[in-house]
């Protein structure tokens, strides 16, 4: 990993002063490092699915439920 060159202008910054109070060379993005992404990734294709399924049931719920309602009553909806 290539470490960008220092930014005179960004020195002065409040992220780096106070990167700086707390005793870090430069400001920083905390996260990103998870050691073991497994279980997220899991999880996260676990909510997809279940959004998908929500979505779909919403989608062809109102279908299914007129179908249903112009087949009990046999007229035919506007």
């Amino acid at each position: 990993m290539s470490r960008l060159p220092p930014d005179p202008a960004e020195y002065d910054s409040a992220r780096a002063q106070i990167a700086r109070a707390k005793g870090l060379d430069q400001p920083y993005i905390a996260g990103g490092t998870d050691p073991d992404p497994g279980p997220g990734l899991e999880e996260e294709r676990r909510y997809g699915k279940l959004l998908l399924a929500m979505v779909a049931a919403l989608m062809f719920g109102g279908f299914i439920i007129g179908v249903a309602l112009t087949l009990a009553s046999g007229t035919p909806a506007p």
